[in-house]
C-alpha cells in the first residue's frame, strides 16, 4: 500500500494542519467501529487484536465513553 501524501501547496503550517485534520478523523472512525464492535458483542480481546493494541489500551481509552453511550460491555 502507498503512503500517502500530504499536498505540497500551502506550505508547512497548511500541510501540519492536515495530519491534524486526519488524526482526529482517524480517531472518529476508531471511535466508531469500537463502538459498533461491543454493541454487537465483541469482547475487548477481539477489539484489541483488530486493532493491534492490548486490552488494556483499548478498554483504558474506550470504556468511559462507550458506558456513557450507553453500551453493554461484557465482562470476560
Amino acid at each position: 500500500m502507498p503512503t500517502p501524501e500530504i499536498p505540497e501547496s500551502g506550505g508547512p503550517a497548511d500541510r501540519l494542519a492536515a495530519v491534524v485534520a486526519l488524526r482526529r478523523l482517524a480517531d472518529q472512525l476508531e471511535d466508531s467501529a469500537v463502538e459498533e464492535a461491543m454493541r454487537t458483542g465483541w469482547s475487548w480481546p477481539q477489539v484489541a487484536e483488530a486493532l493491534g493494541v492490548t486490552r488494556q489500551a483499548v478498554h483504558k481509552k474506550h470504556a468511559k465513553r462507550l458506558i456513557a453511550a450507553g453500551v453493554s460491555l461484557r465482562r470476560r
